[in-house]
């Protein structure tokens, strides 16, 4: 029988024109409508297997068809009301059944029986009943007789080998009687001389002959019992019982895919060409993508598979996966979309209509209770599950099986296209998170559009008014004006940071000034200067929490942002992250400035030069997808190259160094790393791979030709280090700071070179005017004798005339002049940037070092090389203390080996002003004994909350409640050390040892789940328990409302235990709106999806918040439990430590940012207070005291 009939609108219209004029049987007859009393009489029309229905007999297009394929008609009684049972009596009732399933019976009336009965008989013809009646009989006849036939073919052949050993048996027979032949004739001289044996004789030999049978039956029964007992026959089974295993896992794989095409693709292909269609056509292409193609795929497999399960014992599978192999590429663009797909869907779920539709067919019996995500999701895991099971089954096949080539060629082309697949999605996961950002921001942001954008961190930060010199004590931090006017969204890319304003909806838009800063016009002041007034009194009023950004356009007057952080360690975090990805695009600046003059290696051509860089090797393996830097990710690599990735000095992707900070513990120990980096702070060029040296020092030797002997440069093994100044810039030095704008891709207007400061006496928010700037490449160096009194006394004519203004750390006689001014001597020579950088940060030291003077420095590109080496020392450092400072707490000789580093670089005599304060900087926020003083922790609540008077619950308001739930929530969430997320400790035997603060976490959700299903219990009467449920379902809105997620599982999941649920009596009491919320809240926080729809909430919701930490617990397990440490090889899963840091990196975003929440000790003592809990056996017994079981 044909399930379904594809037309389209012209195709209908044509057949019910013949339908009116060619029909088999056509007339009026009543239709009854969906109500169960209403009929209308519609005017129909029979053609063929066709039944049309018509408003009138004139109207020209149809209201309706049936196809009547497989149908059935049926007489039927009339129904009706007493009254009118009477006035129908005549009508004829009859009712058509289909054969589809889901579809209603039609319900039909006419006039008279006679013309019922025509109607039922030309029906029942057009239905074809008695032909699928014949064909059914026919069938079954064929496959009889098919069977016979092949019963025939296999007793046959059966026949036919019999008959084959009969002759082989004839002949041997014949053989051996010819043989007796000519013994008989050989032996019949003595044959009459013999007498006939004696029948002891005889017995004895049939003794014997029966002994000989036994021993050769006992023989090959122990052979074949040695064989079933072998490894061979053990391996043979269990590969056979993983080909059975696979076919029926194909087989359920080919029936989710039936169902997701044939009960949710096509019904809802067929709804989109409504006259309302509830979902348009392009939504339903994004949504299933291609995966009706690949169930047509899977079902020739499938097919194929059963038919080679046929032939068993002898199962041969490689040709199929050759057939198989070139067609799953069609795999790449449905795993490419599917987060796509996910949220066109639910998107589309916005809509009532197609929510209700959608639910419809979710509630069909084949869909087991499923919902469309999750079978959407099934293909996602289908090329993996193919990888493991022919894993499975080489490891059980013999080397000189005969399919075992194409297995593994099978397994290792599966590998390669899940190696791409999933290359594609994390290439896509970055551009889905940008995109997700702008579609976020209601004015767009076209700079998100740029793929090399990689995302960094987004919060809350508040920002500070411009406001006049003098006039900084008016703001105040405790402003309510200033908390609410100026907090603003942030959020950092490696090249950009936004600045947005949420309005009252929940939108966001972006500043009209200054909400797009690009980095490399910015400039971090990150610690207020001693020597600034607005500076020093900005750091008393702020706490110390502010930190600024002066962005100095090209094309537009400078200017500066100051922002607050919550707390130091938010700050810490904040300027860590902002200082790197500003060290990165101007240190690669200066490389390529570095490398360009005089050399025709630029910094690109070094990094393409690298092979190391990009192509696989025997202690690394790279994948497609680029980091920040543009340079491929890493999947697998040895523990030294990672160190030696840490410390390449031509560029650090900021994501390789989250990742390794997070995760090096897994793979080597803080003391390697220490010694790695202190090694490249004495020993820079180790840091550069060999190959790129090479070609620096072949095209620059001959300009450096009287320093080198032999070689070799006297100043390879390094007596000083310095950073250079571009690096550390504002971020060491607030006021006195150096601005560097390079020759970049990412801004072609900037110079070369253009070195700048303030003055003591002048504010970081001075504008400098762009065109006093000189031209980067015209600018010349002339020596001056100026009066400091003269300096001093006119200031402005500095800022004016001098532009950019002489650096702090450039002597007074070194100024910038404009060559339009006066003539320049011949004696002067013009010196391009770097030579300019060189004389600067060579006059800058305390004295020259020994060995060369300034001339030297000029051109010595080493000298850079070294600087950039230290620069990247203190990165590291600087990053490692400001956000992992839980590895030095832990760990004291880490910490001394890193304080005696940094006072070993503070002992440098030529170490620059700029480099011993960012030094300095590192040291002091290593000595900090107590980093997180500011911060409230639960050990502190208890003690306060010993105070003589308890609350009880019926005094406190549901909003305190939620307030200090949040805040106990938070304070337990933000004290776990990110250490305890590695290594699955939470689930071993020494699990209270291993993650003690994971486990308190746990400890806390049930005793506050355990607090809510007691406090509910403890009441007597019906309506204090309803209320109670009122009141603490309402706390769990506003713990939603608060952002505090892990505070609404806790209240849900204690009204759903069953001693609560089972209350119907209680239930019945609680309001509709209640209820309605509740299920709200429960559908927020289900796990239904992998905690899909609270994934999508924590995205779009901004810190601070608190998380269910079961949820990334989960994660975490899947990814350790999927996927090993190190490869066969010994070398480290970078991929996974990358899956593994983005999780921690998530978590660790939540813990920074803390809630501005008043501790009220009354409250918390009645939350924390572990005496008003009930155990779960004693809730359950109160439960049946309360309501008892009703009798069944």
């Amino acid at each position: 029988m044909q399930k379904s009939v594809r037309c389209n609108e012209g195709h209908a219209l044509h057949l019910a024109c013949l339908a009116r004029r060619e029909g088999t049987k056509r007339g009026f007859l009543g239709k009854k409508a969906a109500e169960a009393s209403r009929w209308h009489d519609k005017w129909f029309a029979l053609y063929q297997n066709v039944l049309f229905y018509f408003e009138g007999e004139q109207s020209g297009r149809p209201a309706g068809m049936y196809l009547l394929e497989g149908c059935s008609c049926e007489p039927r009684a009339g129904a009706g009301p007493a009254g009118a049972r009477d006035a129908l009596d005549k009508q004829y009732y009859f009712t058509v059944l289909f054969g589809h399933e889901g579809q209603k019976p039609l319900e039909l009336r006419c006039e008279e029986e006679q013309d019922g009965k025509e109607w039922m008989e030309a029906i029942h013809q057009a239905s074809y009943a008695d032909i699928l009646i014949e064909r059914e009989v026919l069938m079954q006849k064929y496959i009889h007789l098919v069977q016979i036939v092949e019963t025939e073919k296999i007793a046959a052949n059966q026949l036919r080998h019999q008959l084959e050993d009969q002759d082989t048996e004839i002949e041997r027979l014949k053989s051996e009687i010819i043989a007796l032949n000519k013994t008989k004739e050989r032996m019949r001289p003595y044959q009459s001389n013999q007498e006939d044996e004696d029948p002891d004789i005889k017995k004895i030999k049939k003794v014997q002959s029966f002994m000989r049978g036994w021993l050769c039956r006992r023989k090959w029964k122990t052979i074949v019992q040695d064989y079933i007992c072998s490894p061979h026959a053990e391996s043979m089974r269990k590969r056979n019982q993983i080909v059975f295993t696979m076919v029926e896992a194909e087989s359920e794989y080919v029936h989710q895919l039936y169902i997701l095409v044939n009960g949710f693709l096509r019904p809802l292909r067929m709804a989109a060409s409504s006259k309302k269609p509830p979902i348009s056509h392009d939504d339903v292409s994004s949504i299933f993508l291609n995966s009706e193609t690949i169930m047509f795929l899977h079902e020739i497999f499938h097919q194929g598979l059963k038919a080679r399960i046929a032939n068993w014992p002898t199962l041969i599978l490689a040709d199929l996966f050759d057939i198989l192999l070139p067609m799953l590429n069609i795999y790449q663009e449905f795993v490419r979309n599917h987060q796509y797909s996910l949220q066109v869907l639910a998107n589309c779920k916005q809509n009532r209509d197609f929510d209700k539709l959608l639910k419809q067919y979710e509630a069909n019996p084949a869909c087991e209770g499923r919902m469309l995500e999750t079978f959407l999701t099934y293909p996602m895991f289908q090329i993996p599950r193919y990888i493991i099971t022919l894993h499975e089954l080489l490891a059980h096949t013999p080397h000189e099986h005969v399919e075992r080539k194409s297995l593994e060629f099978a397994k290792s082309k599966l590998e390669e296209l899940s190696r791409i697949m999933h290359d594609e999605v994390s290439d896509t996961e970055n551009i889905r998170k940008n995109l997700a950002i702008e579609r976020m921001i209601v004015e767009g942001c076209d700079i998100l559009l740029d793929t090399s954008q990689t995302f960094i961190r987004q919060g809350s930060l508040i920002q500070v008014p411009s406001v006049e010199k003098g006039k900084l004590s008016k703001v105040r931090l405790g402003s309510l004006s200033l908390k609410k006017e100026g907090e603003r969204q942030c959020f950092l890319f490696t090249k950009h940071f936004l600045i947005c304003t949420r309005s009252s909806g929940g939108k966001l838009h972006l500043l009209k000034t200054g909400g797009v800063l690009s980095l490399i016009e910015c400039t971090l002041i990150e610690e207020p200067d001693a020597g600034d007034d607005d500076s020093k009194g900005s750091g008393h009023v702020f706490g110390h929490l502010d930190f600024k950004i002066v962005v100095e356009p090209p094309d537009a007057a400078a200017f500066t942002v100051v922002l607050l952080a919550p707390s130091r360690q938010e700050k810490a975090a904040w300027t860590s992250d902002i200082s790197q990805c500003v060290d990165n695009i101007r240190c690669n600046g200066l490389m390529t400035i570095v490398f360009e003059e005089n050399s025709k290696v630029t910094v690109p051509h070094m990094i393409k030069s690298d092979a190391r860089l990009h192509k696989d090797d025997t202690d690394i393996c790279f994948s497609k997808t680029l980091n920040s830097c543009k340079v491929p990710q890493i999947r697998y690599a040895s523990v030294e190259r990672l160190l030696e990735r840490l410390t390449d000095l031509r560029f650090l992707s900021i994501d390789f160094l989250n990742t390794f900070l997070h995760t090096y513990r897994i793979f080597t120990t803080a003391a390697v790393v220490l010694a790695k980096l202190s090694d490249i702070y004495k020993r820079p060029f180790t840091s550069i791979p060999v190959r790129s040296l090479e070609l620096f020092f072949a095209t620059s030797q001959n300009n450096r030709g009287e320093h080198l002997v032999d070689g070799k440069t006297p100043r390879l093994c390094r007596k000083f280090s310095s950073p250079p100044p571009l690096a550390v810039s504002r971020t060491s030095s607030p006021v006195r700071a150096r601005k560097l704008s390079l020759t970049s891709p990412l801004n072609s207007r900037i110079g070369a070179l253009d070195l700048s400061t303030s003055p003591a006496s002048s504010s970081p928010t001075t504008t400098h005017s762009p065109t006093a700037s000189p031209p980067p490449h015209t600018a010349v160096l002339e020596s001056t004798a100026v009066d400091r009194a003269g300096v001093e006394s006119s200031p402005a004519a500095d800022t004016t005339e001098l532009s950019p203004c002489r650096s702090p750390s450039t002597p007074r006689h070194l100024r910038y002049r404009q060559p339009g001014g006066q003539a320049a001597d011949s004696s002067h020579c013009s010196v391009s940037p770097a030579s300019a950088f060189a004389i600067a940060t060579a006059a800058a030291g305390h004295g020259s070092p020994p060995g060369f003077n300034n001339t030297d420095r000029i051109c010595d590109k080493e000298f850079i090389i070294r600087r950039t080496a230290t620069n990247r020392v203190l990165n590291v450092l600087r990053h490692w203390v400001s956000k992992h400072a839980q590895d030095f707490e832990l760990n004291n000789e880490l910490k001394m080996n890193v304080l005696n580093l940094l006072e070993e670089v503070l002992r440098d005599p030529d170490l620059l002003p700029q480099e011993r304060k960012a030094t300095a900087n590192i040291l002091r926020a290593l000595s900090q004994d107590d980093q997180d003083d500011i911060h409230l922790k639960l050990e502190d609540i208890i003690q306060l909350t010993d105070c003589p008077k308890a609350e009880c619950f019926e005094t406190l308001s549901a909003m305190e409640l939620a307030e200090q739930i949040t805040l106990l929530d938070h304070v337990v969430f933000r004290s776990i050390p990110y250490e305890e997320f590695l290594g699955q400790g939470w689930m071993k035997l020494d699990k209270n040892e291993r993650t003690p603060y994971i486990m308190k976490t746990s400890q806390h959700f049930n005793d506050m789940s355990n607090l809510v299903a007691s406090q509910i219990m403890n009441y007597t009467d019906v309506s204090s328990r309803a209320n109670a449920i009122e009141k603490w379902v309402a706390v769990a809105d506003i713990c939603r409302c608060l952002h505090n997620y892990n505070g609404v599982l806790e209240i849900t999941s204690a009204l759903n235990r069953s001693a609560i649920y089972r209350l119907k009596k209680t239930w019945a009491k609680v309001s509709k709106q209640t209820k309605a919320l509740m299920d709200k809240l429960q559908k927020t926080v289900s796990s239904e999806g992998r905690f899909k729809n609270l994934r999508e909430t924590l995205k779009n919701c901004n810190p601070p918040t608190v998380p269910y930490l079961g949820m990334y617990l989960t994660d975490l397990a899947f990814i350790e439990e999927g996927t090993p440490n190190f490869t066969e090889e010994g070398l480290v899963n970078f991929s996974k430590m990358r899956m593994i840091s983005h999780i921690v990196r998530e978590i660790r975003q939540f813990q920074q940012t803390s809630y501005r929440i008043d501790h009220q000790p009354k409250v918390t003592q009645y939350l924390l207070d572990k005496a008003l809990i009930i155990d779960e056996d004693t809730l359950y017994e109160l439960s049946l005291k309360i309501e008892p079981r009703l009798p069944a």
